[in-house]
């Protein structure tokens, strides 16, 4: 069965046992069990459903593998013959999730 979420700003279609890198849950640690109830469509073939805008009662529930953060990436701004330079970094918090089951 596959199904597409909705999780931290971002949309993914997901089937059992998949592996994603989301933005990271606030307050959890390795290991928490997350339930996702944003379920935007569900299903396979005749029994595909499609919700407006989520599906009533539709669950994924997912496991927490990793919290980590994401590579560097450097932001950098200059203002030509204003001798306007900034230069910052960035690194995104992220969580590794494995998608557990998918109940429609």
């Amino acid at each position: 069965m596959k199904a597409t979420i909705k999780t931290q700003g971002q949309q993914f279609t997901v089937s059992e046992g998949d592996i994603l890198t989301v933005n990271r849950y606030p307050g959890t640690e390795k290991g928490a069990t997350v339930e996702i109830k944003d379920v935007l469509a569900a299903g396979e073939g005749e029994a595909f459903k499609v919700g407006t805008p989520t599906l009533p009662g539709a669950v994924v529930s997912a496991t927490i593998l990793e919290n980590k953060r994401g590579t560097k990436v450097i932001v950098f701004k200059k203002k030509k013959r204003k001798g306007m330079e900034r230069k910052r970094g960035h690194r995104q918090e992220l969580s590794v999730i494995k998608i557990n089951s998918i109940k429609a």
